[in-house]
């Protein structure tokens, strides 16, 4: 009898623990982990389409970041695994693949899209399956929606987008101020919130929007937006577009001898397919960024490095930057909560600052650092940072010189 009760105390036991170890496997990480097992990270770009130009330049991030860290010895002690889908620059596509990465292939952590466009439908459905998901944000708006598990680190925010090129041109004195402004926009949520960047700065200085045209893509042609711009006298030309629409904005002013003494172009100048497709007619623009490959930040010569030898360009494209600092960003959250939780991850970005090559942040409630933005301008020497003044890497060149000049 006394043998048979030291079996059933055993298998009691035996039995406690399971129930135990199975409880914790069902609570969200507090088990051990399978260290064999490859963490797996997922998202959508635009690899084929309107947006692919700079969507593989993000994807290139991306898979550098998880090439680094693997050989650093994981994440949590975990290889990574990234899997990501071509959403072919389709808003609609990239949020229905988006779901089935976290339903059907079930990744442990999500990796954010590209461009603004894409981003909005995908927030939601993070949201929805209570994942963080970091990324360039929707703009504005999309961080305004009460959703807690959305992190711009950092984010491409339209209404941010020429603050630096506002707070320059207040600098000047006032006769070397534009005082016409053209404005052509993209007319989705990337032109539309870049456009009221302009709104804002113009009002600041002082500036008269003459012109305020919407065209939709692809362009067809630029012709009648560029004609309109001359007609008006403006001597700022602002394109709120991206790099295909924005090359061909370019050659079209060229063409009519349109030559204000600025150009602000939206997105796409930062690319080295603009400086590819352009050559010197593509110097003298400005444009924004919220990240820089001339930037004082941790590891970014060392991302220049690695893109001189891997990709050939002169420095690593700002994009480039944005998909390795947008990994960086949830790997910074991983590792403060030292697992997988999507909870924990989350409420340690929102509680903890951060360092990334994109700089150091901490977010608010929304998901958000602190408004920010440098200006650029497109040098023939390559991309040079003019605000602020701390972060200059070569004197501003206005008004622009002659096509050609």
């Amino acid at each position: 009898m006394v043998q048979k009760r030291f079996v059933w105390v055993g298998l009691t036991v035996v039995l406690i623990v399971s129930m135990v170890l199975t409880a914790c496997n069902l609570g969200g990480g507090t088990a051990t982990p399978d260290v064999s097992t490859p963490i797996k990270l997922g998202g959508t770009l635009p690899l084929t389409g309107i947006y692919a130009d700079t969507g593989r330049w993000v994807e290139q991030g991306y898979r550098y970041w998880a090439e680094e860290i693997n050989s650093q010895g994981g994440l949590l002690g975990r290889q990574v695994e990234i899997v990501i889908y071509d959403d072919e620059s389709d808003p609609q596509k990239a949020a229905t693949l988006l779901e089935s990465l976290i339903t059907e292939d079930k990744v442990d952590l999500l990796l954010g899209g590209y461009p603004g466009t894409s981003v909005v439908p995908q927030m939601a459905v993070a949201e929805r399956y209570e994942m963080v998901y970091i990324s360039m944000g929707g703009h504005m708006t999309s961080f305004e929606q009460g959703f807690a598990y959305s992190f711009g680190g950092p984010p491409l925010m339209g209404q941010w987008w020429y603050e630096g090129f506002w707070q320059w041109m207040a600098t000047l004195p006032a006769a070397e101020r534009p005082k016409r402004v053209a404005m052509i926009s993209v007319n989705n949520v990337i032109g539309l919130s870049v456009r009221e960047s302009v709104y804002d700065g113009a009002a600041r200085l002082g500036m008269e929007v003459v012109l305020n045209e919407l065209y939709d893509l692809p362009m067809e042609s630029a012709e009648t937006l560029i004609a309109a711009a001359k007609a008006a006298d403006a001597d700022l030309f602002i394109a709120n577009g991206l790099l295909v629409d924005g090359v061909m904005t370019i050659q079209t002013m060229k063409a009519m001898d349109y030559n204000p003494d600025y150009i602000l172009q939206g997105v796409g100048s930062l690319i080295p397919a603009w400086e590819a497709q352009l050559g010197a007619d593509g110097y003298y623009v400005f444009s924004g960024t919220p990240i820089d490959s001339q930037l004082p930040f941790e590891g970014i010569q060392r991302l220049n490095a690695v893109s001189q030898e891997r990709f050939d360009v002169p420095a690593a494209p700002s994009y480039f930057l944005f998909g390795y600092a947008w990994a960086q960003t949830l790997q910074r959250g991983v590792e403060g909560a030292g697992n997988l939780n999507q909870q924990e991850i989350r409420d340690y970005l929102k509680t903890h600052e951060i360092d990334t090559v994109g700089g150091r942040f901490s977010f608010d409630e929304r998901g958000l650092p602190e408004p920010y933005s440098y200006l650029t301008q497109v040098h023939p020497q390559g991309i040079a940072l003019i605000w602020p003044l701390d972060i200059r890497t070569a004197e501003p060149i206005y008004p622009k010189p002659a096509w050609g000049e």
